[in-house]
């Protein structure tokens, strides 16, 4: 079960968010929920091999491959294919993985939280801010 103040902490303090699985195509809801939370502040940085870029930020491959400390992985991708983006994020020192609304995978769940790692399972970003700090943005 998500914590509303842990959730809430992670908000306010995350600055660097790598999105696993975000599309470059607009008409899916991962580019307006990653789209949000750019514009209130966080460093979007999108994980996706097919694309160069997207809203305005160089993507990567694979989460190993960001050259900068990442504080929340955010992914948007099938429960099924979670494991191995817990496992890469617990190798490049991450602190969170938040799996976007629909996405529950308990066992990467314990294999993060044993690494040290907090987890948010199935829980827009987008609508959590919103609904635990509102939508003005946070300060920098």
């Amino acid at each position: 079960m998500n914590n509303d103040q842990e959730m809430k902490e992670i908000l306010l303090s995350a600055k660097n968010v790598a999105s696993v699985g975000l599309s470059s195509n607009d008409e899916k809801e991962s580019y307006w929920i990653v789209f949000f939370l750019q514009k209130i502040g966080f460093r979007m940085i999108p994980v996706n091999p097919k694309a160069d870029e997207i809203l305005g930020e160089k993507a990567y491959p694979s989460l190993s491959d960001i050259p900068e400390k990442i504080d929340v992985v955010q992914v948007f991708r099938r429960p099924e294919d979670v494991p191995p983006i817990v496992d890469e994020a617990i190798k490049i020192g991450a602190k969170v993985v938040w799996m976007q609304e629909g996405i529950v995978n308990e066992e990467a769940a314990r294999t993060a939280r044993a690494a040290g790692l907090k987890v948010v399972m199935n829980a827009c970003m987008r609508a959590t801010y919103k609904r635990l700090i509102g939508e003005t943005p946070k300060a920098p």
